[in-house]
């Protein structure tokens, strides 16, 4: 009986070990698969957009739900903290969806669905940038923040996922992950905005 339990035992845990290593060989295969189709020229694109923007002393909008929200805020700081040369002067960036209140209190007095809007509507100014993040394109404040932006002259990058959804149509630079893995969109749109980040820091 003791013998019987001890094989048990350690076939769970051989189970579990295969499992971990599988895992982890999908993910990084998956990871690196992804990473090969990825635009290159739409990166110094985008990047060139907002350099040439924020040289013309416009600012730089970010947003995004979820875990594109907090890659959205993330990048944003970069741009305003600096990711090498912490001394120089820290170029105008925004994160649209870190206002809790705002947010919380507009959604539920009016609509979830422009958040995004309402905010670009007060902060906003001819020749700005919207940046957002989506996976699936889809959202609907982020189809109506591009949309809004287009209309009002912001420029308006976005990284997206699977087709690229409504957002790839009301962008003037679309990059696309070719994956409908949310974990592998998410980590290409971390890449792909800190190269961002990088390039803009280095050339100012």
């Amino acid at each position: 009986l003791l013998l019987k339990r001890l094989i048990i035992i350690f076939l769970k845990v051989y189970k579990y070990l295969n499992m971990i290593k599988k895992t982890i060989i999908e993910s990084i295969k998956k990871h690196s698969d992804v990473l090969k189709s990825i635009d290159q020229d739409k990166i110094r694109r985008a990047s060139e957009v907002i350099i040439k923007r924020l040289n013309n002393g416009n600012k730089i909008f970010w947003c995004g739900n979820g875990g594109s929200a907090s890659q959205a805020n993330h990048l944003s700081a970069e741009l305003v903290g600096g990711m090498y040369q912490k001394k120089n002067k820290p170029f105008q960036s925004i994160c649209l969806n870190v206002d809790t209140a705002f947010i919380t209190a507009w959604s539920n007095d009016d609509s979830f669905d422009n958040i995004f809007v309402r905010q670009l509507e007060a902060l906003s100014d001819n020749g700005d940038v919207l940046v957002v993040l989506s996976t699936s394109g889809n959202s609907s404040n982020i189809v109506n923040a591009t949309k809004f932006a287009q209309s009002n002259n912001l420029k308006v990058i976005s990284l997206t996922g699977n087709d690229g959804g409504d957002v790839k149509n009301s962008s003037d630079i679309n990059i696309n992950i070719n994956s409908d893995n949310t974990q592998r969109i998410q980590e290409m749109h971390i890449l792909l905005g800190h190269i961002i980040c990088e390039i803009t820091e280095q050339s100012l």
